[in-house]
């Protein structure tokens, strides 16, 4: 059984950061894909960001979203820098246990952290 936890969320102005964390316990974290999902009020749950041996981003957040991992302390992290109103909405790690090529769908990530806020003010 696997367990995440995220932190770093919270309330910052537009063009400012937060670095989010993930920290992952049971397992074997270096064998996993780690992804970053978001979901905003009455929106689904869309992917962000996505690590194993490569790296993923969706279009909205390249040039200001930066996925990385220690895989000494099994975790992960998602450095956001110039955050846009929009950018606004509950984040969520997510781990595929399978590894290999990244995956981007929701349902192919077998484990989910609680979710952290964050909110960017205009």
């Amino acid at each position: 059984q696997v367990q995440l936890v995220e932190s770093g969320g919270g309330l910052v102005q537009a063009g400012g950061s937060l670095r989010l964390s993930c920290a992952a316990s049971g397992g074997t974290f270096r064998n996993y894909n780690m992804g970053w999902f978001r979901q905003a009020p009455g929106k689904e749950r869309e992917i962000v960001a996505a690590i194993g041996w490569s790296t993923y981003y969706a279009d909205s957040v390249k040039d200001r979203f930066t996925i990385s991992r220690d895989n000494a302390k099994n975790t992960a992290y998602l450095q956001m820098n110039s955050l846009k109103p929009e950018d606004t909405a509950v984040y969520y790690c997510a781990a595929d246990v399978h590894g290999g090529a990244l995956k981007r769908i929701r349902s192919e990530y077998e484990y989910w952290g609680q979710g952290t806020q964050v909110t960017v003010s205009s």
